[in-house]
């Protein structure tokens, strides 16, 4: 009798984890807040170093034929680009008597239209009074060029409708003779003749008439549009506050060098893939967070930061002498990233543990964070890891190691076969994550579980893994399978590295 069964997979991890991306973004705070800082110190130094040069400031009236109320500035877009052309630049600087290219002189000033009408022009220049003399070379050379094409484009149409009107002679001069012809024809057909042509004199007089008005106001309507176009507000220097700039330039360093370092913290983040949040620690190492110490802060934080830390501290050393206590295997603590904390929850834990006897510390740490340290009274007392043998008598040994990379995986049973591993929040990745549990695994080292140190104050996850394996004694996993179809019980085992591990798909009996 063969009998199936199936379990549902996984659900797929996602793409990018927007939580743990805001805290690895935000425990990088000291990089973007040092590139903010670096953006405000280059902004402000810029000011200082490279003020603005001096500039002058004009504004035109500039009026259009074309002029309407709901005009989306069109118009004055236009005049700016043809203020940013050689033949005005060209012009000032034929007026100011520079030998200057027009193709240089253009970058040194430029228009904005304020409204449909209303022009301003700023130009630099190295004092002042060139800045100023500059401007108003400008304005005259943009006014004179406006003039001119308004009034080429009057004489243009004027001279159109002109043209017409004296076609329009032409014909009336030939219909006019057509006439006189036709007076001496008698008859009726002779009189319908004359009325058309009568007819056709009229309208053509109409016309003429017409364009000869149409001429004269093409030409009046110039004067106006001339008179309209004109400076509004003289050539002026520019007073340059270097306060207001150094501000203004610090700001604007502060808002790129943080938006720079957000954006480097996050990229950094994504690609070194190193887990801060309880839950991805605890899934990768397969193995629950049982503690967690916030990590000590570099300068004094105050009397109640400081008693909170040493009740947080406390109550690690308690939570892990119980665990000791009740191990009747040598433990270790293996540490990742956080030697120094390690090496202190062990003397802690020497401590608390030396109240009921004897406690030899082994230190197989690679720095020097229990070798040379100076022992007060109470301290356990501490051997070298090559020196474990020859120690070895009735006392509770307690081991200390890494597993850093470098590590030699076979050598961590002699420091204990049962460990509690210490862990720093967001040191290793999590292919070193999976790569310790893995070792440990085939090492039979049970974790009994993980310390987390220094964890994200803003962590809401649970640590827990409700469906991880056990840690029997035996240091594997054993749990009853599912009824098949006989009736019977099957006892699967399962690496204790492994989170979470799906049932075989078939069973067959």
């Amino acid at each position: 009798m063969t009998t199936t069964t199936t379990t549902e997979p996984p659900p797929a991890a996602p793409l990018l984890d927007l939580q743990a991306l805001v805290v690895a973004v935000r425990r990088r705070r000291r990089l973007w807040c040092a590139m903010a800082l670096i953006g405000l110190l280059l902004g402000a130094a810029v000011a200082v170093l490279k003020p603005p040069p001096p500039s002058a400031v004009v504004k035109l009236l500039v009026a259009h034929e074309a002029d309407q109320p709901n005009d989306s500035g069109t118009l004055i877009r236009t005049d700016v680009a043809v203020l940013q052309t050689t033949g005005i630049a060209a012009k000032a600087l034929q007026s100011l008597g520079s030998s200057e290219k027009p193709e240089d002189f253009m970058t040194e000033y430029a228009g904005v239209g304020l409204t449909n009408n209303l022009l301003e022009i700023d130009v630099t220049g190295h004092s002042d009074a060139e800045a100023v003399a500059r401007a108003k070379a400008l304005a005259d050379a943009f006014v004179a060029d406006h003039v001119r094409r308004i009034q080429e484009a009057a004489d243009a149409e004027a001279k159109a409708l002109l043209d017409q009107r004296d076609r329009m002679r032409e014909e009336l001069a030939q219909i006019n003779a057509a006439i006189g012809d036709g007076s001496q024809q008698s008859g009726p057909k002779g009189s319908a003749n004359l009325e058309s042509l009568y007819s056709s004199r009229a309208d053509l007089t109409s016309r003429i008439t017409e364009f000869g008005q149409r001429a004269a106001a093409a030409r009046v309507g110039t004067p106006r549009l001339v008179a309209g176009t004109q400076i509004v507000d003289a050539p002026h220097a520019v007073r340059q506050s270097l306060p207001k700039t150094a501000a203004t330039d610090a700001a604007i360093g502060l808002v790129l060098g943080l938006v720079l370092g957000i954006t480097w913290a996050a990229v950094a983040a994504v690609v070194a893939d190193r887990p801060v949040l309880r839950r991805d620690i605890a899934a990768n190492l397969g193995a629950s967070v049982i503690a967690e110490l916030r990590g000590v802060p570099r300068r004094s934080a105050g009397r109640l930061r400081g008693r909170r830390a040493r009740a947080a501290r406390t109550r690690l050393t308690t939570t892990l002498a119980r665990t000791v206590r009740g191990c009747a295997e040598p433990v270790s603590l293996l540490e990742l990233g956080c030697a120094g904390s390690a090496g202190a929850i062990a003397l802690d834990l020497g401590r608390e543990l030396g109240e009921a006897g004897p406690v030899v510390v082994v230190d197989g740490l690679p720095g020097p964070q229990l070798a040379k340290r100076r022992p007060r009274p109470g301290d356990p007392t501490v051997v070298a890891d090559e020196s474990a043998a020859a120690a070895a008598g009735q006392e509770l040994r307690l081991g200390v190691g890494s597993v850093a990379p470098g590590t030699a995986w076979t050598d961590l049973r002699h420091l204990g076969t049962r460990t509690v591993l210490v862990v720093r929040a967001g040191h290793g990745s999590a292919a070193w994550l999976h790569t310790v549990a893995r070792q440990l695994a085939d090492q039979s080292i049970p974790v009994i579980g993980v310390v987390l140190i220094d964890p994200d104050p803003g962590d809401r996850t649970d640590g827990t893994l409700w469906d991880g394996p056990r840690i029997p004694v035996a240091g594997r996993t054993e749990r009853p399978a599912r009824q098949n179809g006989t009736g019977r019980r099957r006892t699967e085992r399962r690496p204790m590295w492994t989170a979470r591990v799906p049932d075989s798909d078939q069973e067959a009996r």
